[in-house]
């Protein structure tokens, strides 16, 4: 049995774990509170105290930016920006900045899912609200230290994101792409009249920002203190509606009238026999190379100040990427396209020393794919339900240098899962009879499956393991996060104060202890 994990200096430069660790995959939102969505103040603290006391190691969230589309952390509003719906508000409360009846609408909301059409206008009124407060009454510390955080983000996002998200609001919210010709175009003349007319509505999105990034910053260095790690996550694409193509257009392939000429997605597999349309445009990677990758660059180096490891989600799309002809109705259509590959990860690896990377390389993987995640000694993902699905029972051939997972947020829960995922028919008789033989050592049947496939992922070689809460809960379909491919329903999920109780320290603990996973913080 191996040894109780311990962290070393010598893993400060790239943290990933080199001994027996674990960890736990729930993002923010999902956080119990007292106001409609899990937010960045005392339940994130608590969450990061339980965490240590279990002996767990590691956080895993999702991509921290504004949510668009769907609610989708991987339809984010911006790649820079953090998402406003995750400030905590009673720290505004405690600063006088709202009061206890303003917040008291969100205390009605559910709080085991985020119901985004009730909380997401009176949040954002309350945020205006703080942030007008913020402006007229700061101190001169508070003052300097926001005229700081505009000093180092202004220029290279901030200011674009506030221009984008005053137009948005005036434009009904609707895509930059069907906003009046002198705003979709940036007529230089038109933005710059729409700036002085809004300073105040530009400042106050920017104070938003500021509050996040104040309370992020204190979370993580809370977390760091704790000596747990965060494991972020940054989405391959850029949605359409973003910032971020509103504002440098020449960052993807649009045609003259700005609508993508390719979109992405994957093709039919195992999942799905149409495969996967997302429809964000496709990156002009001769472009990004001739500049050294360098908006890439920018972008990495932000999400590494945010986060300890950094999960590159699809990343097989660096090494080919399947591309569709806009317009079409399915992923069917398209053809695979040679990435920036080996040309990217040079620049990467010239920019940061030993760059704190994880793979999300599920699905299609080719040996091109597998050589260049192997070159840079990135560490990859393995997931039990996948080698399931896969017919494959090896699982101690898992490597070292790897993040294991009983499940993803993307998938069913392992309950949900063995006892057969709604609309999902890949979980046949004969995958369950496979399940059982293999971890018939512990009985493997519908009452002890999470804890069975936790035991499973647990005991494998890998040096980091995480699982979702809801399989440290043991829950099954009700619980699931995301079902890829659909919009409805998804992201809303989330813990409640109740359900947090009943994951017990005892409980994982001694789950930890029995594979050597316990970290002595």
């Amino acid at each position: 049995m191996a040894s109780e994990a311990t962290l070393t200096e010598a893993a400060c430069s790239n943290p990933f774990p080199t001994v027996r660790q674990a960890g736990i995959c729930l993002h923010i939102s999902s956080l119990p509170g007292s106001f409609g969505i899990g937010e960045l103040g005392n339940a994130a603290k608590g969450f990061i105290d339980s965490i240590a006391d279990m002996g767990l190691s590691v956080w895993q969230i999702l991509p921290l930016g504004p949510t668009g589309y769907g609610d989708s952390p991987y339809q984010s509003l911006s790649a820079f920006a953090g998402n406003e719906l995750l400030i905590d508000l009673q720290s505004l409360v405690d600063r006088n900045l709202l009061d206890t009846e303003e917040v008291k609408p969100l205390t009605m909301l559910p709080d085991d899912q985020v119901d985004y059409a009730s909380l997401v206008p009176v949040k954002q009124q309350l945020l205006a609200l703080a942030a007008g407060r913020f402006l007229a009454n700061s101190n001169a510390s508070e003052k300097a230290d926001f005229s700081a955080f505009l000093a180092l983000n202004d220029e290279q996002w901030l200011h674009d994101y506030a221009l984008y998200r005053v137009i948005k609001q005036q434009q009904g919210e609707q895509s930059w792409t069907c906003w009046e010709p002198q705003y979709r175009d940036r007529k230089s003349a038109a933005v710059a009249a729409l700036a002085h007319r809004e300073t105040q509505q530009l400042l106050l999105t920017k104070v938003c920002q500021y509050f996040f990034d104040q309370q992020w910053r204190q979370i993580h260095h809370y977390a760091n203190d704790k000596g747990v790690l965060i494991v972020g996550d940054i989405p391959i694409y850029l949605a359409m509606d973003s910032a971020d193509v509103w504002s440098d257009p020449s960052l993807v392939e649009l045609d003259e009238d700005f609508n993508p000429r390719q979109i992405s997605g994957v093709p039919p597999d195992n999942y799905s026999a149409t495969g996967q349309l997302w429809g964000s445009p496709i990156y002009d990677w001769d472009l990004h190379a001739r500049s050294g990758y360098a908006w890439w660059i920018s972008r990495l180096a932000h999400n590494f100040r945010q986060v300890d490891l950094l999960r590159i989600d699809h990343f097989r799309g660096l090494e080919a990427y399947w591309s569709i002809p806009a317009g079409s109705k399915d992923a069917t259509v398209g053809e695979w396209r040679k990435g920036p590959g080996y040309d990217f990860f040079n620049a990467v690896f010239k920019a940061f020393q030993d760059p704190p990377l994880i793979a999300e390389d599920l699905g299609f993987m080719t040996s091109e794919v597998d050589a260049l995640r192997t070159h840079y000694n990135i560490p990859g993902m393995e997931v039990i339900q996948e080698r399931f699905n896969l017919g494959q029972s090896d699982f101690h051939s898992i490597p070292r240098r790897s993040v294991c997972y009983p499940a993803t947020h993307d998938m069913d829960t392992c309950l949900g899962w063995f006892t057969g995922s709604p609309g999902d028919t890949r979980n046949t008789e004969e995958i369950r009879q496979h399940q059982l033989e293999v971890l018939k050592v512990t009985g493997g049947n519908a009452a002890t499956i999470a804890d069975d496939l936790l035991n499973l992922a647990m005991s494998t070689p890998s040096d980091l393991v995480i699982a979702t809460m809801q399989d440290y809960l043991r829950l099954g379909s009700e619980a699931r996060f995301n079902l890829p491919g659909s919009v409805a329903n998804n992201w809303r999920w989330r813990v409640t104060s109740e359900q947090l109780g009943e994951v017990t320290s005892d409980y994982i603990k001694a789950l930890l202890r029995r594979h050597g996973r316990v970290y002595q913080h």
